[in-house]
């Protein structure tokens, strides 16, 4: 049995998460320290030193196994202004995805605001990395039925923002869906303006890529990565895991590179609940991401794009 782990990690910095965004004006980000590369570049060296041993404890013969890939859902006012890094993470094997351009919430927008958002973004990474973006992630999870139409229309072939957790005020909602198979790609019919249905008839199919989520007792705990991931007991959230490739055989997992810094500028005058859920255990969690990949070796570590080419492969 194969099990696919999906590794994905939304590219923004300190200053641009929601939880701070009435403190910390988009007015004033050019103000603020750019971090983001600095801890990007841990990231993606965590993912290529977790490559080697992962080929050294998967076969006896490492060249003929896959790396260890990952999805970065990219921020476009970070890769305007970052654009080698941008490379740099294509150029190590890693998929380059949209996070949008402004991180406003994609509910907060009007649908002509919100296209010019994600045609934005799009294009700029697609000019920045030279060969198409297909996936986009809402800030927040801030999904809806209407936006996963616009997010179609846009060009893209997969979106990655539904989050199940519904206690969250900020996460949006979308209809019941279904997939019709083990695992965790679930498909949309696309709508006939679709310009990815116009451009390539073989791609049928818009994707919804979840946020993976622990179900238990018709009740839903959050254990797609995050704060979450920080905050619970890293045994516990390793059985969790576990129970999800059991039932699934795959999970989506996904992070910030803001979560390894714990010497970020701190917003003092924000809400004790904002500040709880952003600083919890920044200091642990370079570790447990490490532990996270050594506990999962057995599982196959590939993007987003590769994942949806293995689930069309197999409907075939």
């Amino acid at each position: 049995m194969t099990y696919h782990l999906l590794f994905t990690i939304d590219v923004e910095d300190w200053f641009q998460v929601e939880n701070f965004k009435q403190y910390i004006p988009f007015s004033s980000w050019s103000s603020h320290e750019l971090r983001v590369e600095k801890n990007t570049h841990r990231l993606l060296n965590l993912l290529d030193s977790a490559s080697s041993h992962h080929l050294a404890t998967r076969n006896s013969q490492p060249e003929t196994r896959n790396p260890i890939y990952a999805t970065f859902f990219v921020l476009g006012w970070i890769a305007e202004r970052l654009p080698h890094l941008v490379k740099e993470i294509s150029s190590r094997g890693h998929e380059i995805a949209s996070h949008g351009y402004y991180h406003h919430l994609c509910n907060d927008c009007s649908p002509d605001d919100l296209k010019k958002d994600l045609i934005k973004s799009k294009s700029l990474l697609e000019d920045i990395v030279g060969f198409p973006v297909y996936g986009y992630r809402a800030p927040s999870f801030s999904i809806s039925d209407d936006t996963l139409k616009i997010i179609e229309d846009c060009g893209y072939l997969y979106d990655s923002s539904y989050n199940s957790f519904a206690i969250h005020g900020r996460y949006g909602q979308i209809s019941p869906f279904q997939n019709g198979q083990k695992g965790i790609a679930y498909k949309i019919p696309r709508t006939p303006n679709s310009k990815l249905a116009t451009r390539n008839s073989q791609l049928e199919t818009f994707y919804e890529l979840p946020i993976s989520n622990l179900r238990f007792a018709h009740q839903v705990f959050p254990w797609g990565g995050g704060g979450y991931f920080r905050l619970i007991p890293f045994p516990l959230f390793r059985l969790g895991v576990r129970s999800i490739l059991k039932k699934e055989n795959a999970y989506l997992f996904y992070m910030h590179p803001w979560e390894i810094d714990e010497n970020q500028p701190r917003v003092d005058e924000a809400f004790v609940f904002y500040k709880f859920r952003h600083y919890i255990n920044l200091s642990k969690t370079h570790r447990k991401l490490s532990k996270l990949i050594e506990s999962f070796a057995h599982c196959n570590f590939i993007t987003c794009s590769q994942y949806l080419n293995e689930v069309m492969k197999s409907a075939l």
